[in-house]
């Protein structure tokens, strides 16, 4: 249903990408939600109305899920860089753990994640921090009805965009790494 409704709101034809679910949950060590498998196969990655990025799959590396997982995993367990964790006070996801892993994130630095459990699989809660990096916000909805109201509700503080009539558009990623977009 919140999937159909991100379709809606952006007049987006879906891409009807596959993936092997079996080898990217099988590398997490969970399923990821069904309704962002939706998202990816429909949309795969890019940014929503010139502002929200979207992880899924992409040529290059910018938007891709997986790569931005591994490069965040790598840097959270740098022993290199001490005890300290970018996701305070939690860690990045590792397979088997309990942990962060992120999805989106804004052309203003806010962040979007899952908080896996790999002893709950099934239960992924949106955490989501504004550009400040302070306190993380904790949504129990999907991911998809969770992107709809950013896009699409001005009321949904603070993340919601409507308010700034940027449009409800989507573009897929370049596939260029370099072109200033995340990673």
């Amino acid at each position: 249903m919140w999937v159909q409704r991100v379709i809606e709101l952006t007049g987006w034809e879906p891409l009807g990408i596959s993936a092997d679910w079996a080898a990217i949950d099988g590398e997490l060590g969970v399923p990821l939600p069904a309704d962002y498998k939706e998202l990816y196969e429909a949309f795969g990655g890019g940014v929503f109305s010139d502002s929200v990025y979207f992880l899924g799959r992409d040529e290059g590396l910018a938007f891709d899920f997986l790569t931005q997982w591994r490069v965040s995993l790598s840097v959270d367990q740098d022993s290199k860089l001490g005890d300290v964790s970018a996701v305070e006070p939690y860690a990045i996801y590792a397979p088997g753990g309990k942990g962060l892993v992120p999805w989106g994130s804004t052309e203003w630095a806010d962040e979007y994640f899952w908080l896996i459990d790999a002893e709950r699989p099934g239960d992924y809660p949106v955490l989501a921090r504004s550009d400040d990096g302070g306190a993380w916000d904790r949504y129990d909805m999907s991911t998809s009805e969770f992107l709809y109201r950013v896009l699409a509700d001005a009321d949904f503080q603070p993340f919601g965009i409507a308010q700034y009539d940027l449009g409800t558009t989507f573009k897929p990623g370049s596939g260029d790494p370099f072109d200033g977009q995340p990673l």
